[in-house]
């Protein structure tokens, strides 16, 4: 083979591995591959051939774990949502709305599980501008979409994009109240954490990842389950899946950075929270007490 043709020859490899790559990613959308593994692993193929870059392949894995997960894999739980009580004072109610940093407010009665519509920040604030001062909520509040948490998310968010809806109250099996989504919740696992300048910066990938001193950095998504088995603790999780959710439903209210909490034998601090939830803690496992006979 002369010098020209082995030039020509290797020039011309990238050009067919990238064609080869082409054909089966068109092959994928002509009937193969057969299953969504597949597919996943002809685009993490692909990403490794350099056609995709990681930060597509991670939306692309995203969108296609949309249509297998329902709201109640994302929504924010009960415990942890910031809503107004109708009931409240006009000064109390300002300012919830001013700290939690939100936009949007699920507004109750009397009962928590009674929920009598969503209140908008900027409808609030039309409404303090026009009476120049407090005015009646009751009027400025906007229906509430409720839904299951059996719902697909693919489902979900084609409803947002039609009714320009970004807000839904999650109700369980007996109509109470189970949390709420919001349409930042579904795109973010398409594109990742969505963060804003009420949010803090995440340093641990890890949902539990221990300290030089000793202590714990613990993922407020941390399934209790899997807790339970890192510590050997007792906690039930027939109310709450997550030790977020049991560890704020113990505070009483949304915890801010600091707050702390023992249960059992374990000290939480919240270390990391925004506005909507708590983020991280750092817990200490205290020693065990031995009982006297």
């Amino acid at each position: 083979m002369s010098e020209d043709d082995s030039s020509s020859h290797h020039a011309s490899e990238p050009h067919e591995r990238r064609r080869n790559w082409l054909e089966r990613i068109s092959a994928a959308f002509s009937g193969e591959p057969d299953t969504r593994e597949d597919l996943v692993a002809l685009l993490r193929d692909a990403q490794g051939n350099g056609l995709i870059d990681a930060d597509t392949l991670r939306m692309m894995e995203g969108a296609l774990s949309v249509s297998e997960l329902t709201v109640g894999d994302v929504m924010v739980s009960r415990s942890q949502m910031v809503s107004l009580s109708a009931e409240s004072p006009f000064s109390e109610l300002l300012d919830q709305v001013v700290e939690s940093g939100h936009s949007r407010f699920p507004v109750h009665g009397e009962d928590r599980d009674e929920i009598l519509g969503i209140l908008l920040a900027k409808d609030l604030l039309r409404g303090v501008a026009r009476n120049k001062g407090p005015c009646e909520i009751n009027p400025l509040l906007r229906p509430a979409v409720l839904i299951p948490e059996s719902k697909k998310l693919n489902v979900l968010l084609k409803e947002f994009r039609l009714s320009r809806n970004h807000m839904a109250i999650v109700v369980d099996e007996y109509g109470g109240v189970a949390g709420l989504v919001t349409i930042e919740d579904v795109l973010e696992q398409i594109v990742g954490q969505i963060d804003d300048e009420h949010d803090e910066a995440a340093d641990d990938s890890a949902l539990i990842a221990v300290q030089a001193d000793g202590q714990y950095i613990v993922d407020a998504l941390t399934p209790i389950g899997d807790f339970n088995q890192r510590f050997g603790a007792g906690f039930s999780d027939d109310e709450y899946d997550t030790i977020g959710g049991l560890v704020t439903e113990a505070i009483g209210h949304l915890p801010e950075v600091g707050e702390e909490l023992t249960l059992d034998r374990f000290a939480f601090r919240v270390i990391r929270a925004d506005a909507r939830r708590v983020r991280a803690f750092q817990v200490g496992v205290l020693p065990a007490t031995v009982e006297e006979d």
